[in-house]
């Protein structure tokens, strides 16, 4: 049945298949159905001109379309690969990692190695010495949510 219906639809069968992976690949951007549905617009291309040609058998326009989507996906990576530059804000997203070297002042004593500060307007748990409440802290290390502090 499957069969007879891509011989009904002709080459057209591969454009069709080419705009549906575009159109997922709008809906679920990935940047990865671009390659595959490329490969199946070319194949369809090839496939307006061979149509009637004896070789143009299923299982080869198969093994033509594995190969194009292999080629295209790794040139794609290729191509994707080489445009991250350097950021001019590296920490930009990771805000724990922006706060070390800062300094503030205990809100809590740090008791059995906890305790917390207030840096900014957030409230965060930090790890280190024993420390009394009010004393000043510099942040050596972030650690997921909690921060490395010591004596400043």
């Amino acid at each position: 049945m499957l069969h007879e219906m891509i011989n009904g639809l002709g080459p057209w069968s591969w454009w069709i298949l080419g705009l549906v992976l575009l159109a997922a690949e709008l809906a679920a951007p990935g940047v990865f159905l671009i390659w595959i549905g490329l490969a199946a617009i070319i194949l369809g291309v090839l496939s307006l001109v061979f149509w009637e040609a004896a070789f143009w058998s299923w299982q080869l326009q198969l093994l033509i379309f594995a190969a194009l989507s292999v080629a295209f996906a790794l040139a794609g990576r290729r191509i994707y690969a080489g445009r991250h530059q350097p950021s001019d804000e590296p920490l930009l997203n990771r805000r724990g990692e922006s706060l070390v070297g800062r300094t503030s002042i205990l809100a809590e004593p740090i008791s059995e190695g906890r305790g917390r500060i207030r840096l900014d307007d957030t409230w965060w748990p930090v790890m280190g010495p024993d420390l009394p409440a009010g004393t000043r802290v510099m942040v050596t290390e972030a650690c997921g949510r909690s921060l490395t502090v010591e004596a400043a």
